[in-house]
């Protein structure tokens, strides 16, 4: 299906809503391809503009949260001379898809669910008050903060233009320049606001010819130029988004979103400089670390990008040679180590393969999570040169933030952002703990879990293999919304790949597929099989290591399915669990937990499919037998072969949450 404007014939297709509930006539509230500028969707109620989502990145339309390109299902936007219109297309399934516009003001997707015989909802915007346009007025940014309270910041360079207003809470007057002087000429730079739904595109400018350091410097010779952005993530960042005056309706967004460089003078880049974090420097630097040695076999060359303000440009090289965009904010050993006491051992949180970890303080009040590299430990290299070149570019709500690095002499260290609840094993295997979980938290632990995997595997710039999701890389923060952590053992896949081989193996006994353990052959897949062990311990309360002595049950995965089989249904869930819940509910998270590990990949559902399972009440398949099943003697029955003579390594890290 089409929807948007034929510049050949000047047709426009756009959705309408019915006058009311009962009449059916045309309505006031409309839903279109609005042309102007970079062509964008628009929400209209009465000619007043409600919503518009961040525009098409050339990977995604954040439209729908979780659908970007999937197996079934895909939004895409054509912009050219000819047209500008959205596609939607649902292949190769028997699913129903279909949108409404509401005269309420609203934009809902919904399936059609066959055994309910019924259309339920998967969809609606607008969802909350930073989806309302320009809830912050000019130069403003709309977030939500870790209780999922909206607020409202100045983007860098501005403040607010009444304070008054916005002590009440009425941010709409929006932002003013800090500093009234011209920002043109004297010292100034950009600064990076990340993972953004940018602002208005209908009054940007676009050429989708140059790439983003040609727009850089196109913006800092015009001095009417307030900020710039990529246009098109598939052509590495080719395509130019250029805007001019008052900046409107951006607010941050969780995964796929755009990074925004806002235009500053020298004295907000000096405040930021101070603060530690150097956001553009004026000269360019590429920090070259030669890894000593004495710690790994063979050097690790690491960079950091910073602006070069002369020339306006961004360059390096990753290990492998390519070219790519890797800015990452770089802190100073003396503010680390003031944050962390000097790495004082009550500040310390844990100890993994990477090294020790430490609470810290910034001296803005911000708590972190100081990851340092051990000396000795050449896993911890690799861990840090992976979280470095992959996580830096990686923006969800259920993925750890990736604050910052320090290098200094033999120091290499990671800066996160700190989470008081520690990890999900420490509740999940606790007895105190489990019996304050409900069935609503591990539900919406799952969930969270879900979608940070599926945005890793389908929505995110790089699609990204975990390799070692298990239940102590899954932080909560303070409101139990959980968040994948540890990226070291992390690989990148091209668009079209679909596995890989390795001759080293790492990850946890428990949550590595068996493919993966026995063969060496990773792909999704494999973070789904661990996807779903986890979701098995979050209902059980029990590891999948511990041992079962229930006939053949000698694991969490064989009891399951053992009990599964016989409807032994209570025999699963955790005892400790606080009621009530929902059985049906919970039986059905079960069966999703047993497709997830089942033997073959090829009978494993992707997050995507996942993620829809979790969102319904469709009929589920019936799952096949899963792997690591053992017998009385202890042995696993019907692993693959292991093919070749690779000799394979298996790392167990256990780290306490931080």
């Amino acid at each position: 299906m089409k929807l948007g404007l034929d510049r050949t014939s000047g047709l426009n297709i756009f959705l309408t809503s019915w006058k009311s509930q009962d009449d059916p006539g045309t309505g006031t509230t409309y839903y279109m391809i609005n042309p102007s500028g970079f062509p964008h969707l628009t929400l209209y109620k009465n000619q007043v503009l409600l919503w518009q989502p961040s525009p098409w990145n050339g990977v995604r339309l954040n439209v729908i949260p979780a659908v970007g390109q999937s197996s079934w299902f895909n939004f895409s936007i054509i912009i050219n001379a000819d047209e500008a219109v959205l596609l939607s297309n649902v292949f190769n399934s028997p699913t129903y898809v279909r949108g409404v516009v509401k005269e309420s003001g609203i934009v809902q997707m919904l399936t059609w669910v066959e055994n309910k015989g019924e259309w339920v909802t998967f969809f609606t915007k607008p969802e909350d008050q930073c989806d309302s346009y320009g809830h912050c007025g000019a130069n403003g940014n709309c977030h939500s903060d870790s209780m999922d309270q909206i607020q409202c910041s100045c983007l860098p360079g501005f403040t607010p233009k009444s304070p008054n207003d916005w002590s009440m809470r009425d941010s709409s007057g929006g932002c003013i320049r800090k500093n009234q002087e011209s920002v043109c000429r004297n010292g100034e730079g950009f600064v990076k606001v990340a993972d953004v739904k940018v602002p208005d595109t209908s009054v940007a400018s676009f050429d989708e010819n140059k790439n983003l350091r040609e727009c850089d410097s196109e913006c800092l010779r015009n001095c009417s130029c307030t900020a710039y952005a990529d246009a098109d993530f598939t052509r590495g960042g080719r395509g130019c988004l250029m805007w001019y005056g008052d900046l409107t309706d951006t607010r941050e967004i969780s995964g796929g979103g755009r990074d925004l460089y806002v235009r500053v003078d020298a004295l907000v880049l000096a405040e930021f400089q101070k603060n530690g974090f150097l956001s553009r420097k004026k000269v360019l630097v590429t920090l070259i670390v030669l890894v000593s040695a004495a710690a790994i076999i063979s050097p690790v060359v690491f960079f950091v990008l910073v602006k070069n303000k002369t020339k306006g440009s961004e360059v390096g090289k990753e290990l492998d040679g390519t070219t790519k965009d890797q800015e990452l904010p770089l802190l100073d050993i003396t503010t680390i180590k003031a944050a962390t006491d000097d790495f004082a051992s009550t500040n310390k949180l844990g100890q993994g393969g990477f090294g020790p970890v430490y609470k810290g303080r910034l001296a803005s009040g911000q708590e972190v999570a100081v990851k340092r590299l051990s000396k000795s430990s050449g896993q911890g290299c690799q861990e840090f040169k992976n979280e470095v070149m992959l996580i830096a570019k990686l923006q969800h709500r259920n993925l750890v933030r990736l604050l910052g690095c320090c290098i200094s002499q033999d120091e290499r260290m990671l800066i996160y952002e700190y989470l008081p609840n520690k990890s999900l094993d420490c509740f999940i295997f606790n007895k105190a703990k489990r019996t304050t979980l409900d069935w609503n938290q591990r539900l919406q632990i799952i969930l969270g879990l879900a979608r940070g995997v599926l945005y890793l595997h389908h929505d995110s710039r790089l699609r990204i293999i975990h390799r070692d999701l298990k239940a102590s890389n899954v932080l909560l923060d303070v409101a139990m919304n959980p968040k994948i952590s540890d990226f070291g053992m992390a690989k990148m896949f091209s668009e079209d790949q679909i596995q890989a081989n390795t001759n080293r193996v790492v990850g946890t006994y428990g949550y590595m597929a068996p493919e993966y353990a026995m063969q060496g052959l990773y792909s999704i897949k494999s973070d789904v099989f661990s996807f779903g062990v986890i979701l098995l311990e979050i209902v059980s309360g029990k590891r999948n290591t511990d041992f079962y002595n229930d006939s053949a049950s000698l694991n969490l995965i064989a009891h399951v399915w053992n009990s599964w089989k016989e409807g032994k249904f209570s025999n699963i869930v955790d005892s400790l669990m606080a009621q009530p819940y929902n059985s049906r509910q919970v039986l059905r998270l079960i069966q999703i937990g047993l497709l997830c590990v089942q033997e073959r990949t090829i009978d494993r559902p992707t997050m995507m499919d996942i993620v829809l399972m979790l969102g319904n009440d469709a009929a589920l398949a019936f799952p096949n037998k899963p792997a690591f099943i053992l017998n009385g003697s202890g042995n696993i029955l019907d692993l693959p072969p292991i093919a070749g003579a690779s000799v394979n390594e298996v790392t167990i890290t256990e780290l306490n949450g931080r």
